[in-house]
């Protein structure tokens, strides 16, 4: 979080003075007929100069140069060698650099900067080591190694700099030349000059960074006090703490190496090493509050610096100390309540977000009075890190909602962009969620909003908060004049989300049905038809629901349900039907989220057009949507007699591949019946001159005790290139998941095939081929379903097959990486975006739906939290139609 602002001052509502450029609006082909003064026979040194100026200018700023310019460039920058002026021999040094010539034209330039490299003029020297070093390829380099080395040691500070620095560039393109250099740069690590030892160390670091063993010592030898450099000594102290993490990962006794040096660099008399010190020691791996205390301290002094630098950095330390431990932080909270009317609102704002990880109870009232005040003089980004802060600070301290609510309604209702309106308008919605008695006030606060907002994206978020939340009110009447006045004053975006308020008010208030009714059927007049498609259904709904034919329809579930079929698939099913004359019904949309027949997957790609037909003609016949299901899978199953008694296919996994890129190419779909798998094999033989025949998979079963195999269907051919079908199916207990693991072997005849004639020999030899394992996982048993509102299918779901648990996940390496490996164990299907997880977040809830074996919905809610030490911890909700799955999920996690 980089909140770097500069001061402002009472007399900052002036414009600023546009910055003015000599060179702004020059012209290339300008420029290049200028270049000629490069060929005069006497150089004004000068006015070469200027021009060179204005071609790196124009390099710079992006202009392309073709090769016969930068060649006719090039050459006539080389002639500007023969002046004695130093300045413009700065400026040819750079020009070369910029324009980075071919191999070809190096040469020309080679021997003057060779010279160069052995003149007296130390300026000289060190300027044509940079240039060599830049334009050089291995083979030049080498020549001019001898002198390299003898420069990174020279005397004069220049020129040691510059051969360091190159050093550092070659590494990338020459390690290994770099690497022999070793011993001189080792050499001048031990220089007087805080250049020349900055540099040295900075490159010796990056010659052994591969090696962690010499890397540690390395900072075994410099920590004893032979850096002078404060630059060095900020860049050994970065080595430090990167070998103390490394150390302390595999290292049992619990002692730091090195704690000792950083602590002693807190006090060090430069100011730079201090801060670095003190950084280094807060984002220690499981720093304890006694390895804290000091760098808190002089942290704690910083603060009261006179130089804002100072106070900037000492702060933004303590902000980051606050997010693990707040405690520690705590002492400084009186140095930093005076920062809050620091010139610097950058320093001001993250004093006061660092107060409001760190108070207590009894301080909120007085920071919500200091912060008001000073709300009105910072930018939004920084209004959004102080609005964060804030519901942080009211979700710790809930009893002190009426205040910070308070704040946030006062501050939404003043200027400011959508940025910052919406973090406001989430953190009270966030709070009303969390916190039952903010209800009532926070409601009232939004719909005061929306009377006058100017970004519908927000009436309209808050629009359907209202219908989900108003109707659970004591007085949800009260609502309905707002919603209304945005039917009346508002565009067709907002007015179309406050016809669904007013639906969902109208379902769940018998009281306000009437009413409601009457402001619905005003609403079919409106000009825009989404609007009046709206009124039309929900009036419907709510006047003719139970004439309807369905008779378990209820207008509450209608309005606030969701579909159970994914938008994909509603998509491409109506627009097959506005193509076709048969009647649409909602019914035969595909429910399946995931699964895809192998031919179609193939068919997507580019590569390898033979496997597109790895599926039978049966098995291409979708649905006239196009839309990827199971319903081919069943259509070709069912067709075949031994299956056909099996029942309704549950699932139809993705093709999982058994071979890799070799001559007979193998991949495995797992179909799951309530008590089946069958495995559906898709072979490829890709060798032109063999047939294979009586192809047939023998599978045996490693591990699991509930299976018996009843069906083994062979392959009869299959020849090249044309893919074929063997299947093998297992009983296993009814409605249960049962976990396995199969080992698979291909056994055939093979027969030789002329390529020329394309006749087949009539004898064949039979060959096997051992294919890779298979296993069925728990995710083959569930099946992912959409679900648009989470809480309310929560809700619809009965409580009384609800069960909660806590489990460790042991250390990982964030967050993201536990959610994303719960939400493949399950292969439920993420709802709301939540597999998405925020960086750095210490927490997170991610909510899972879908199917269960026997079509038994299932709802997950994970909330996950991790500490300092990295360890994982999550709270595991099920909520299902059947105790036997809810029970399944908990031991599945528990066993993973």
């Amino acid at each position: 979080m980089a909140l770097v602002q500069p001061a402002m001052k009472k007399e900052d509502d002036r414009d600023d003075e546009e910055e003015y450029s000599p060179y702004l609006g020059i012209e290339k082909g300008a420029v290049l007929q200028e270049a000629r003064v490069f060929n005069d026979p006497h150089v004004d040194a000068r006015k070469c100069a200027q021009v060179i100026t204005k071609l790196l200018y124009l390099l710079n700023q992006g202009e392309i140069f073709t090769k016969v310019e930068a060649t006719e460039v090039f050459f006539s920058v080389t002639k500007l060698f023969q002046s004695k002026d130093v300045s413009l021999r700065r400026m040819v040094y750079l020009m070369i650099k910029e324009l980075s010539p071919s191999s070809d034209e190096v040469i020309i330039v080679t021997s003057s900067l060779m010279k160069d490299m052995n003149s007296k003029t130390d300026l000289y020297r060190a300027n044509a080591i940079r240039v060599l070093c830049r334009i050089t390829d291995g083979a030049l380099l080498g020549q001019i190694e001898r002198y390299i080395k003898q420069a990174l040691v020279d005397k004069n500070v220049v020129v040691a700099s510059a051969a360091l620095v190159s050093g550092i560039h070659l590494l990338q393109s020459n390690p290994e030349i770099v690497k022999r250099w070793s011993n001189e740069v080792q050499e001048a690590v031990q220089s007087r000059s805080a250049l020349v030892q900055f540099h040295a160390l900075a490159l010796l670091h990056q010659i052994r960074q591969n090696d962690r063993l010499a890397v540690s010592k390395l900072v075994t030898s410099l920590t004893r006090g032979s850096i002078r450099s404060p630059l060095a000594q900020c860049l050994l102290v970065r080595y430090t703490s990167q070998v103390i993490r490394e150390t302390a990962s595999g290292s049992q006794t619990g002692e730091r190496p090195f704690y000792d040096f950083l602590e002693g660099c807190l006090r060090h008399k430069n100011d730079m090493v201090i801060l670095e010190a003190a950084r280094a020691i807060t984002e220690l791996n499981s720093v304890t509050s006694r390895e804290l205390t000091p760098a808190i301290t002089v942290l704690q002094l910083f603060l009261s610096s006179s130089k804002p630098v100072l106070r900037f950095a000492a702060v933004r330390t303590l902000n980051k100390v606050a997010m693990t431990h707040p405690l520690a932080v705590t002492n400084c909270n009186i140095d930093m309540e005076s920062l809050i009317s620091d010139q610097n609102r950058s320093i001001a704002t993250l004093a006061i977000t660092t107060l409001l990880k760190t108070g207590n109870e009894s301080s909120v009232d007085r920071l919500m009075k200091q912060i008001t005040n000073f709300m009105s003089d910072i930018a939004d980004e920084f209004k959004i890190v102080v609005v964060e802060a804030i519901r942080s600070l009211c979700l710790k301290f809930p009893q002190k909602y009426r205040t910070l609510m308070n704040f946030l309604s006062n501050i939404l209702r003043e200027e400011g962009g959508f940025e910052y309106k919406k973090a406001i308008v989430d953190s009270i919605l966030i709070l009303i969620r969390d916190i039952p008695d903010a209800k009532d006030s926070g409601l009232s606060h939004l719909c005061e909003f929306i009377e006058d907002c100017e970004f519908s994206y927000l009436s309209t978020q808050i629009l359907h908060f209202l219908g989900n939340e108003g109707p659970k009110t004591p007085d949800p009447s009260k609502y309905i004049r707002y919603i209304h006045n945005r039917v009346i004053l508002e565009n067709a975006t907002v007015r179309a989300s406050a016809v669904s308020a007013l639906a969902k008010f109208g379902a769940l208030v018998e009281s306000l049905k009437p009413r409601i009714l009457v402001l619905l059927r005003r609403c079919l007049y409106d000009n825009d038809d989404e609007v009046r498609d709206r009124a039309t259904l929900y009036l419907s709904a709510l006047e003719h629901g139970s004439q309807l034919e369905d008779k378990d329809f209820r207008a509450d579930k209608f309005v606030f349900g969701s579909l159970d079929v994914p938008l994909a698939n509603l998509e491409a099913s109506l627009q097959a039907y506005v193509a076709s004359e048969v009647r649409f019904d909602i019914h035969s949309v595909p429910k399946d989220a995931k699964a895809q027949p192998y031919a179609e997957k193939k068919a997507a790609g580019p590569k390898k057009p033979a496997k597109d037909t790895a599926m039978p003609v049966a098995a291409n016949e979708l649905s006239s949507s196009g839309v990827k299901s199971t319903d081919a899978y069943e259509k070709l199953l069912s067709s075949i007699p031994e299956f056909s008694t099996f029942g309704k296919l549950f699932k139809s996994s993705s093709p999982v591949e058994l071979t890799e890129e070799t001559e007979y190419e193998v991949n495995v779909v797992k179909h799951i019946y309530p008590g089946h798998v069958v495995l559906q094999f898709n072979c490829t033989n890709t060798i032109p001159e063999q047939l294979l025949e009586n192809v047939h998979i023998l599978v045996e079963i490693v591990e699991g005790d509930e299976f018996s195999e009843v069906v083994s269907k062979s392959l009869s051919s299959l020849p090249f290139n044309s893919p074929g079908q063997a299947f093998v199916a297992f009983e296993k207990p009814e409605g249960v998941y049962s976990l396995g693991k199969f080992a698979n072997t291909m056994r055939f005849i093979v027969k030789e095939v002329d390529k020329d004639t394309g006749e087949v020999e009539d004898e064949g030899v039979e060959d096997e081929y051992q294919l890779e394992e298979l296993e069925v996982l728990p995710s083959d048993y569930f099946l992912k379903k959409a679900v648009p509102n989470f809480k309310n299918a929560w809700e619809n779901l009965s409580p009384e097959f609800e069960r909660v648990d806590e489990y460790g996940l042991g250390v990982r390496e964030n967050l993201n990486e536990a959610v994303q490996a719960v939400i493949e164990i399950f292969g439920l299907q993420p709802c709301e975006g939540t597999e998405v997880v925020p960086a750095n977040a210490r927490s997170h809830t991610c909510l899972l739906a879908g199917k269960f074996v026997g079509d038994i919905s299932v709802l997950v809610r994970l909330s996950f939290g991790i500490d300092p030490q990295k360890q994982v911890a999550m709270k595991l909700s099920v909520r299902s139609e059947d105790q036997y799955v809810s029970d399944a999920i908990h031991e599945i996690i528990s066993g993973a």
